[in-house]
């Protein structure tokens, strides 16, 4: 996509009068106002924020960072017309050190994501992270430690949080539109394949497997594991739950105004297909806020049949209406006789199985937010403070599933109350030498 384009389609892409990127009129290319970044991870999703990125007025992409040569051609293509050539760094590591360029963005792995934000912000470095923020709660806790310490910016990738229609529906449910929100669900459904046994082989010549695995404890290398399969094993990624699960939960928490959980439940399992994949295809969890409101969230990775039409979405029940989201920015309101009252819909489709961008270019909203916090014209829309508080949700979903038990918790912090086996899975040991440290 051409700059001009960008702009076109940013000047579509508009809600209750606002534009996807908002700059002042005058002075928005001035050298003052350029936001140079860097890009962790892109093989997929980090390819498209680097396209993205490069196309906001007055922003550079100035380095790309990957540990697979297949993934570097891909960042280098999003960027081929681009007016600036990236510089190449696979060790971020080194890359943090360079002292210019303002903000580093991070799509690479789960297990990486709060490593290369600790290591972003502890370096002078603004940080957007791609959901999920942490691949286990301590991290997360770690996270807004870090914030705290360096005063960095840690904007979540949790995308529809910028939506303007979505802050709207925000505000009016806030302000009684469906009367007390009680209840929400939430629901993701996809179609994917079996991943087989993985077979031992040589780690292939273009992947750097050590730096690939960086803080996590060492394995060996199997053949269904790079790219995108590692979602599903503990040992890296977070399953469904966090993978796609979190962006919904996220939003029924915005919606219902609730922080840490009192109950946690989860059922479910690998039920699709016999092979390597560790993490459920099928859950169903639920989470309580004392005796006031309730959350559940329903993911099917293998079986498409959608809800309520759409692949994706949620639901905010209230005793005066409900509101129904169904994957975007779009969302339709129903008054108590289930009449439609209101329908607002977006100029982007969303496509609940896309893996680079379910919401579409709606995410702009999103990137322009980073951007303009780190020139000080606004601030971040998902702070980690409030990424931690969601994510959280779906991390003790997938402790209470692996525990098999039902996790109590504290409602100041979220923390697991009066279960040894389960408390146990609130962090993760690290490989020597790569341990997180505020």
């Amino acid at each position: 996509m051409k700059r001009r384009t960008f702009v076109k389609n940013a000047s579509i892409a508009t809600a209750g009068g606002l534009t996807i990127l908002n700059f002042p009129i005058f002075g928005k290319n001035a050298p003052s106002n350029k936001v140079v970044l860097a890009i962790m991870g892109v093989n997929s999703r980090g390819a498209y924020h680097a396209e993205k990125f490069s196309q906001i007025p007055g922003v550079e992409v100035a380095y790309l960072c990957d540990v697979e040569d297949g993934a570097i051609k891909k960042g280098l293509a999003a960027l081929k017309d681009a007016p600036r050539k990236p510089e190449i760094e696979k060790d971020i590591r080194k890359l943090v050190t360079k002292t210019d360029f303002d903000g580093l963005i991070i799509a690479a792995p789960d297990h990486w994501h709060a490593p290369a934000a600790l290591l972003g912000v502890a370096n002078g470095k603004n940080v957007y992270v791609e959901k999920p923020c942490s691949q286990n709660p301590h991290e997360g806790e770690m996270l807004v430690q870090a914030q705290k310490k360096y005063g960095k910016i840690i904007q979540v990738g949790s995308q529809r949080r910028s939506f303007p229609t979505l802050i709207e529906a925000v505000k009016e449910v806030r302000a009684g539109l469906i009367g007390n929100p009680y209840m929400a669900k939430a629901w993701y459904t996809n179609s994917r394949k079996s991943i087989g046994v993985g077979k031992v082989i040589p780690v292939p010549a273009t992947l750097d497997f050590d730096l690939w695995q960086g803080p996590a404890p060492r394995k060996t290398y199997k053949d269904n594991l790079v790219h995108y399969n590692w979602h599903w094993f503990w040992h890296w990624g977070t399953g469904e739950a966090c993978n796609n699960g979190n962006h919904e939960i996220d939003c029924c928490r915005w919606f219902l105004g609730v922080d840490f959980p009192t109950k946690v439940t989860s059922s479910g399992g690998r039920y699709a297909f016999t092979d390597d994949w560790e993490t459920p295809d099928t859950q169903v969890a639920s989470f309580e806020f004392g005796n006031k409101k309730t959350i559940t969230w329903e993911g099917r990775s293998c079986n498409s049949y959608p809800i309520e039409g759409s692949g994706r979405g949620f639901i905010i029940y209230g005793d005066n209406g409900t509101l129904v989201n169904y994957g975007g920015g779009d969302y339709k309101v129903f008054d108590t006789a289930n009449k439609l009252v209101k329908e607002i819909k977006s100029n982007v489709k969303a496509d609940p199985n896309n893996p680079v961008s379910a919401s579409g270019d709606a995410d702009l909203f999103h990137l322009g937010n980073f951007v303009e916090s780190i020139r000080g014209n606004t601030t971040v829309t998902a702070p980690i403070q409030e990424g931690h508080r969601s994510v959280l949700l779906c991390h003790l979903a997938n402790i209470a599933q692996r525990t098999g038990t039902t996790l109590h918790c504290d409602p100041q912090n979220g923390h697991i109350l009066d279960n040894k086996a389960a408390t146990k899975l609130w962090g993760r040991t690290y490989e020597k030498g790569w341990e997180m440290v505020v």
